[in-house]
């Protein structure tokens, strides 16, 4: 089984680019589109957004299927590396520190570009994107938010400057918040609504299992090591099945 491991981490990762690179095409080529001044992505003169115009617009909708898909790719990515240890290859130690790694890049582009309107790349300032005056936006800065504190302590504990239990709490609450968080995301007046509903719930769905499965692994690592591997097998496989999930996401 082990001699498929490179060729098959190499398929995923070809085909995880590929749905990348169209979706960066569509972006790139519909922001020249002369529908761009139809559907108000132009700011008025006083450097506000059109609203209403941009959610479910060509661009829009261009740039939210990149970014999930560009978070599907790192969490695809640190799933197979949890996979690998879960299956007790013979790896070197670098590949426990993708999961952090992973979530560090997530954390940083999501707090960055996560939505083009808001703080620091659109005219939104700081205190109006963390304002909450739009839910949506506010959520997927705090999903940036979640990620690098994540990201912050699995780099702690897996290089053994956190060896308390407790360093494993942030990983379990804040997957386990960011999960619940999707059965209440809404991208507001989007024709495509249903859609992003049965996406956000089967992520849902796999995130509330991956953080239990996840609190299972701690809870029976100091007490049944064959219990835990079980356990580690289902938090990577559902950990995949997230990253799969944000690379078909399509509004």
């Amino acid at each position: 089984m082990k001699q498929w491991a490179s060729p098959v981490l190499v398929l995923v990762l070809t085909t995880s680019l590929f749905f990348l690179g169209v979706d960066a095409r569509a972006q790139s080529s519909s922001e020249h589109h002369p529908a761009s001044i139809a559907t108000g992505t132009l700011h008025n003169l006083q450097n506000e957004p059109d609203e209403g115009k941009w959610e479910g617009s060509t661009e829009g909708i261009a740039y939210s299927e990149f970014n999930h898909r560009f978070v599907g790719l790192f969490v695809l990515l640190f799933g197979l590396a949890e996979l690998g240890h879960a299956l007790r290859y013979r790896l070197p130690v670098w590949p426990r520190l993708v999961l952090p790694g992973a979530l560090g890049v997530i954390g940083t582009y999501l707090l960055i570009w996560s939505d083009h309107e808001a703080w620091p790349i659109g005219s939104f300032t700081f205190v109006q994107t963390f304002s909450g005056q739009d839910p949506e936006i506010l959520q997927h800065k705090l999903y940036g938010v979640f990620s690098s504190i994540a990201a912050v302590s699995e780099t702690l504990r897996r290089i053994s400057w956190a060896r308390h239990p407790v360093w494993a709490i942030p990983l379990l609450v804040l997957g386990l918040g960011g999960a619940l968080l999707l059965f209440f995301h809404s991208h507001g007046d989007h024709p495509g609504n249903h859609r992003i509903v049965l996406h956000h719930t089967v992520l849902g769905s796999f995130g509330i299992g991956a953080a239990v499965s996840s609190a299972m692994v701690a809870w029976a690592s100091g007490i049944s090591p064959q219990t835990a591997k079980r356990w580690e097998l289902v938090w990577a496989g559902l950990v995949i099945g997230m990253g799969f999930q944000l690379l078909v996401y399509s509004e």
